[in-house]
């Protein structure tokens, strides 16, 4: 017999966090649906069972969906109806006078706000969504939570208490084709000896040997790629309990063949051994020199 499929519906006050939720859910490998129609949310379980992609979906209803009020509830008691799947759903509350804070901060216009202002409209959602929110299976009031507290309260309740995998992107670039826009660490290593000036290296890269016994040779080199490495490692824990759930390191030289390709190289083995889960790729490597 096959799994039955994992359906969290995410719903709740608008401003009470539904934007977190969907970013924690994708990093929990859910097959996230944001702005779902009530009405269609069953079609789309069955194309996610038939794909046999995925085993675990959540989709927002909020609303943003025309006759969302109307639907949601009798849309709920049908897929829960269903042998098929299991479904969950999560109610996300705050206070009143928190969410008027969080509208005024951001500027927007709350959905059902008319010319009366932001706090009619929280007043006449929450009328609106009282027996929902009486239905929800998991029911989270964000007002003291940060978002990063948010991430951990769901991946407490929807992932087994396990925290999402966290992985180390460690990657090369050169100065010249400028700075990766997407980097969290960038480390600057043209101070190193540089092999473009040796005439047998410098068509090698980074990823030939002759190339990293070159610019790790020196007892310059290895001091300083020590104290990167006891930074790097000393960091990672508080990324972690900080609810990051990937790192990008960036190591630059000039054109990105050379010394980057050698260090980058060097820290994600080494972050490998110690059992962190990395990717490493060189953006440059391949450019003309």
């Amino acid at each position: 017999m096959s799994q039955k499929l994992e359906v969290v519906i995410i719903t709740g006050m608008s401003g009470a966090g539904k934007t977190v939720a969907v970013q924690l859910f994708e990093d929990l490998r859910y097959f996230v649906i944001d702005n779902m129609l009530p009405t269609l949310a069953d079609k789309f379980i069955d194309v996610i069972q038939q794909s046999n992609e995925f085993s675990k979906m959540a989709m927002v209803m909020d609303t943003r969906a025309k006759g969302f009020y109307d639907q949601v509830l009798p849309v709920i008691k049908e897929l829960r109806n269903r042998n098929d799947i299991n479904t969950r759903v999560l109610f996300l509350d705050a206070t009143n006078a928190e969410l008027v804070t969080r509208y005024k901060e951001t500027r927007r216009a709350h959905p059902l706000a008319q010319q009366d202002g932001v706090l009619a409209g929280i007043e006449r959602e929450r009328k609106l969504l009282g027996e929902l929110a009486s239905q929800a299976d998991v029911k989270i009031d964000t007002t003291n939570l940060t978002p990063r507290n948010l991430r951990t309260r769901l991946t407490e309740v929807f992932n087994n208490g396990e925290g999402t995998e966290f992985y180390v992107d460690v990657m090369s670039f050169g100065f010249k084709y400028g700075l990766p826009l997407d980097a969290d660490i960038v480390m600057d290593v043209r101070f190193l000896p540089n092999p473009f000036y040796i005439p047998e290296l410098k068509h090698l890269t980074g990823n030939d040997k002759a190339v990293q016994d070159y610019v790790l040779q020196s007892s310059e080199a290895q001091e300083f790629y020590k104290h990167l490495y006891s930074l790097i490692m000393t960091a990672l824990p508080g990324y972690i309990k900080e609810g990051k759930t990937s790192l990008t390191i960036a190591i630059g030289c000039t054109g990105g063949q050379h010394r980057s390709v050698t260090i980058a190289n060097k820290l994600a083995a080494d972050l490998k051994a110690a059992q962190y889960l990395v990717n490493s790729h060189h953006r440059d490597v391949d450019k003309a020199q």
